[in-house]
């Protein structure tokens, strides 16, 4: 399975190529912001994940100052 994601600034021109898609047979699916949101966090998640313990009180201290 491929996948293609587009971003713009007209809702109109989004609405078009969705609809396109699916006349083709492809599934498109117009993402909400909070579906935009959570694939960012998810994608910086796995950018900070150094698989090494962390102190959680340490850090918590240091969120604070």
């Amino acid at each position: 399975m491929q996948t293609l994601v587009l971003n713009g600034e007209s809702a109109a021109d989004i609405k078009l190529i969705a609809e396109i898609a699916k006349k083709m047979g492809l599934k498109a699916k117009i993402l909400s912001e909070v579906e935009k949101e959570d694939i960012n966090m998810l994608n910086t998640i796995k950018k900070g994940r150094t698989k090494q313990y962390v102190n959680t009180e340490s850090f918590i201290h240091n969120l604070r100052k």
